[in-house]
Parts: structure tokens; C-alpha cells; sequence
């Protein structure tokens, strides 16, 4: 089943405010075939330890339960963040 991505966006940018209210904030990346959403954590949320349980408890479920075809929602490490984590991954 095919992801309605202007549904999706118009989720997601419901959830924002409450990202936004402690620091953070996403950038949608995209949605595959498979209903897997691709999103960035940026500001606070980018390094939080519980960036994950964000992710699974909170923005998933709220796709998963408004944006039919959402599977799953994973974490992209791009940019600044993605840097920092790639440097000091092997330790």
C-alpha cells in the first residue's frame, strides 16, 4: 500500500510543536515502498538517548495510526550529528 506523503507531511507537522517545545526538531528524508519514513532528529532530539524511544512510542505510533501504509519510522543521521556519531562510533 502506497503512503499518502501529503497525509504524511500534514502528521508531521502536527508533532513538530511538541519536538519544538524541548529543543528539537525533524526533517522529513522520505518514505520507501515498504512504508519505512526516513527523518532526521535535529537539535536537542539529534543526541538525546531517548531519541529511540521517541521515535517508537511516540512519532511512529501517531503515523502508524493516522497515515495508513506506515510500517515503520527510522532515524537518518545526516549531516552535523551524523558527523559527530561517525567519529566517535569505534569507541
Amino acid at each position: 500500500m502506497a503512503v499518502n506523503e501529503e497525509l504524511l507531511k500534514k502528521v508531521l507537522e502536527e508533532i513538530r510543536p511538541n519536538l519544538q517545545a524541548d529543543g528539537g526538531d525533524m526533517t522529513y528524508i522520505g518514505v520507501d515502498d515498504d512504508g519505512v519514513v526516513s527523518l532526521e532528529l535535529q537539535g536537542a532530539c539529534a543526541g538525546c538517548p531517548m531519541s529511540s524511544l521517541t521515535l517508537s512510542m511516540g512519532i511512529e505510533r501517531i503515523l502508524k495510526e493516522h497515515v495508513p501504509g506506515v510500517t515503520r519510522v527510522e532515524s537518518v543521521n545526516t549531516g552535523e550529528a551524523g558527523d559527530l556519531y561517525d567519529e566517535y562510533a569505534p569507541f
